[in-house]
């Protein structure tokens, strides 16, 4: 069973950074795709990034206008979101979720989330 916990959340100021991190156990990390999601209250669930295992393909929502770097250490089980110039629409909670299939689509599974609150 893999299990993903997200930590690295937090309340910042506009303009501010942050630096999630979501660690890995239970399966084969290194040959997953991985991603971020997040979900602002009242809104559905968002993409926000995701790298393939390798690290040979990124992809973004187009709305972050290169504000966000996602990145991954296999060797940890660990993938980052590294948020830059953050505002408070950017206020949600940031899923991490993991692609056995490394298709960039088969989201299978979800850690429980990190709350990221910006206040303006």
């Amino acid at each position: 069973q893999v299990q993903l916990v997200e930590s690295g959340g937090g309340l910042v100021q506009a303009g501010g950074s942050l630096r999630l991190s979501c660690a890995a156990s239970g399966g084969t990390f290194s040959s997953y795709a991985m991603g971020w999601f997040r979900q602002a209250p009242g809104k559905e669930r968002e993409f926000v990034a995701a790298i393939s295992w390798s690290g040979h393909w990124m992809r973004y929502g187009d709305y972050l206008k290169g504000r966000f770097t996602i990145s991954r250490d296999n060797a940890k089980n660990t993938v980052y979101l590294q948020m830059n110039s953050l505002t408070p629409e950017d206020t949600a909670v940031y899923y991490c979720a993991a692609d056995p299939r490394n298709s960039g689509s088969d989201w299978r599974y979800w850690g429980q989330g990190t709350q990221v609150t910006v206040s303006s």
